[in-house]
């Protein structure tokens, strides 16, 4: 079984995805956290179950990438064209995918708390069983699915994430 560093595993991801998928499946725990993929274009790649935390896909074209059960919290998805991905399972606590297109991914019981979606585009993804989607901060301009894709209970009209808290403007401050 081939070590390889962090360095030349991104190498072969660009230049040889299929020989990655091979090597992963060996594998039973991958570590990518911390790693820069910023620029890539990155398709049919499986990183089901790999460490990703804190790793950048910053200005990234993915598309049909398996991200099932992956810890993405702190991941930098900004500016990415994310298409046809799946996050079943995974958890993107605290990633930012501002002004990122995040089309036709499946969002199936992944934890969204504190998931930055400003200006994203989810159009025609699926994340009616999304955890903490009401826990994500989003603004005006983000984009979402058709209602049918979205949990029931979250209205993407209200944001009220903790930055939306503020004191009440009637209390007095005692000088006591």
């Amino acid at each position: 079984m081939i070590d390889y560093t962090k360095e030349e595993l991104v190498e072969l991801l660009r230049k040889n995805p299929e020989k990655f998928n091979e090597w992963k499946y060996e594998q039973e725990d991958v570590d990518l956290s911390e790693v820069d993929f910023s620029g890539l274009t990155l398709r049919d790649i499986d990183f089901t179950g790999v460490d990703l935390n804190s790793s950048s896909f910053a200005d990234c074209n993915l598309s049909f990438v398996n991200f099932t059960n992956a810890d993405l919290m702190s991941v930098d998805f900004t500016r990415a064209q994310v298409l046809d991905c799946d996050f079943t399972e995974s958890s993107l606590t605290g990633a930012d995918c501002s002004y990122a297109i995040m089309t036709y991914c499946n969002f199936t019981d992944c934890d969204l708390a504190g998931c930055i979606f400003s200006e994203t585009d989810l159009s025609n993804s699926d994340l009616t069983t999304s955890y903490n989607l009401h826990a994500s901060r989003y603004d005006e301009d983000t984009v979402w699915p058709d209602s049918e894709y979205l949990p029931e209970d979250f209205n993407p009209n209200c944001s009220a994430d903790l930055s939306m808290l503020r004191d009440d403007e009637d209390t007095q401050v005692s000088d006591y």
